[in-house]
């Protein structure tokens, strides 16, 4: 997944904008992995009652681990999002809001009650994109899109006595749903509109390295390949091609998402691919704000866990007086693919630029692949697919803005060209700096582990629900469970 960002303090902001007084009640419309971390945060403060409204039946969860489920490697109640409400938080699940009056400062739920708020919050995520192909208007069993628990649970029937899979988009999430549906022994077979896979993040030739991995783990890809029609039936699923028709017993659609803001859009809020906010993640209406995948900050629209829950952070700071100037400042992602047999990470700009400097090295045998893009001995973007030791300094140099060794070999292949392993690959905890950043999706460093243990934390579960590392992608597991590892086995927990 991607890596955090951090506030800013200090902001010259006009004293009437800023909040005087902590809210008495604030509503939180939404209870995905944004809204209930604000929720969690606001709960620490004793002066703000928080209703959290969800309009999923169940209680949230870890979104990113859905893939997780389709494998078989994790459970439903696995994924529950462990955030204890404190004081003064109610949460409702299974209900809607249909309408806010932002005058009155009241919102609508679809039984007709209407709750009155000081501060409203949303966190409405988005929703699944369905293309205008002729045949998906219709609603059918062996057709589901990958977006929410309930779309894994149709999947999962679907996939009861399923041969083949056929999975509609080759992004991340797409990606996603078909190595989890061939961890479950599914020939899969995905189908892809761009000439190469992860456009967004990845280059063509690392593309071409992960096409020939997912063939070795059950998955082929069709590339530029435009869908015209699907017909379903009792037996399978059709999706025809410009040039050809494949079969399979279901079909996953998994074609990007978008911000759910028509209940911003009614309520008259300044809305354009997302509801847009400003550095204080507030909307047009001072009273109301937005976070998560519904938020649009500049250009951006949310997508990825660490800037949700770096907003939500801010917010809370904001709202509770904890820190009435803390303003959000984005940073660039880091995106992780990390399922079963493959091992990604992309950052930053790719495109060619004739001021940087481009290394890169290719191994398709061995489903490697690097790339470095360098500007001023500053990483601005790379590309790290495959087993390679360096991947985690590759990180926090792009994320750090840390100088690029001067060997650049080392740091592209993970080892020197004699076979000697780079400086930057490091071995042990004890070589680990301490600001080196642990979990990229909740900005847990080294150094914080290490203080936390020396707090009395004496198990990894104890760590992890005390830092709150390996709660989003869980890419950093193996890292945060080594660092335990070590902790407990030192003589001295002062090594760091």
């Amino acid at each position: 997944m991607n890596a955090g960002n951090t506030a800013r303090h200090g902001s010259a902001l006009p004293p009437a904008d800023r909040p005087r007084t902590s809210p008495h009640h604030v509503i939180v419309v939404g209870y995905g992995m944004a809204g209930a971390r604000l929720a969690t945060e606001l709960s620490a403060s004793s002066g703000v009652e928080v209703t959290v409204l969800g309009a999923e039946p169940h209680r949230a969860y870890n979104r990113i681990l859905l893939s997780s489920v389709l494998a078989g490697k994790h459970g439903e109640t696995d994924i529950t999002l462990t955030e204890a409400a404190g004081h003064g938080v109610k949460t409702r699940t299974g209900v809607t809001v249909t309408g806010i009056d932002r005058t009155a400062r009241t919102v609508t739920l679809d039984d007709g009650e209407v709750l009155t708020y000081d501060h409203l919050v949303l966190a409405t995520g988005s929703q699944a994109i369905v293309p205008p192909i002729p045949g998906l208007a219709q609603p059918h069993p062996r057709v589901a899109t990958f977006r929410t628990l309930e779309d894994c649970r149709r999947i999962l029937d679907a996939a009861q006595g399923a041969r083949t899979a056929l999975v509609l988009g080759g992004g991340l999430l797409g990606l996603e749903a078909a190595r989890g549906l061939a961890g479950r022994g599914l020939a899969v077979e995905v189908v892809h509109g761009v000439g190469h896979l992860m456009e967004r993040q990845l280059d063509q030739g690392a593309s071409a390295v992960l096409v020939r991995t997912l063939a070795e783990l059950g998955v082929a890809v069709h590339l530029a390949s435009s869908a015209t029609g699907v017909s379903a039936d009792d037996d399978g699923v059709t999706l025809r091609l410009d040039d050809r028709n494949l079969r399979a017993d279901l079909l996953v659609l998994a074609c990007g998402v978008r911000a759910e803001t028509g209940l911003a859009r009614a309520a008259g809020l300044r809305v354009e691919r997302g509801i847009v906010i400003d550095e204080r993640l507030t909307t047009s209406d001072r009273r109301v704000s937005a976070i998560g995948d519904c938020a649009q900050f500049g250009e951006v629209v949310g997508g990825l866990v660490a800037p949700a829950w770096e907003q939500a952070r801010v917010l809370a700071a904001r709202l509770t007086g904890a820190d009435a100037d803390a303003v959000y400042v984005p940073s660039s992602p880091v995106t992780r693919l990390k399922a079963s047999g493959i091992d990604l990470a992309a950052m930053g700009s790719l495109q060619p630029d004739p001021s940087c400097e481009d290394v890169s090295f290719a191994d398709p045998a061995r489903g490697t692949y690097a790339r470095l893009v360098i500007r001023d001995d500053r990483l601005t973007g790379a590309v790290m697919l495959g087993d390679n030791p360096s991947v985690g300094q590759v990180i926090q140099l792009f994320d750090r803005r840390g100088l690029v060794p001067r060997d650049r070999r080392a740091l592209l292949l993970g080892r020197s060209l004699g076979g000697v392993e780079a400086p930057v690959a490091t071995t042990t905890p004890a070589l680990m700096p301490d600001n080196a950043t642990v979990c990229q999706c909740n900005t847990v460093t080294k150094g914080a582990l290490v203080r936390c243990w020396r707090s009395g934390a004496r198990s990894l579960d104890d760590v992890v629900a005390r830092t709150r590392a390996t709660t989003g992608c869980g890419s950093c597991k193996d890292a945060v469970d080594g660092i335990v590892g070590w902790l407990s086995t030192s003589d001295s927990v002062g090594v760091s």
